[in-house]
């Protein structure tokens, strides 16, 4: 007998999902990997000082990489240790990355190692 005005759906019993086949075919691959968020290193003559000068690297990187995925693609491409990364986006719309190296490593060295001087 009704008790309420309101009639309350009676919990049913629901089964987990047996799918008969995957909905994908194969699991999706990141779309960053360490070659795709680092494009090229700038070779300007501003960029030039900041080797000489402050031990540091400018790479243009893709736009939607962050920071921290900057460091490590930076970190694992050219074995080199980072220590701080700062970007900005030109306004051309490329992201431009600072990538200040540890004292341990020369930015000179490093850059004749990747070929840009």
């Amino acid at each position: 007998t009704r008790t309420s005005v309101t009639f309350r759906r009676p919990k049913t019993l629901s089964l987990p999902r047996t799918p008969k086949y995957p909905r994908k075919g194969v699991p999706s691959r990141p779309a960053l990997d360490k070659f795709a968020i680092v494009k090229h290193p700038l070779t300007t003559e501003s960029a030039m000082k900041k080797i000489e000068d402050n031990n540091t690297l400018v790479f243009i990187v893709d736009v939607r990489a962050n920071k921290q995925l900057i460091k490590s693609a930076v970190k694992s491409l050219y074995e080199i240790e980072v220590m701080k990364v700062n970007t900005l986006v030109r306004p051309d719309g490329q992201k431009k990355a600072f990538v200040r190296l540890s004292s341990d490593y020369d930015a000179l060295d490093v850059a004749n190692r990747i070929g840009i001087i």
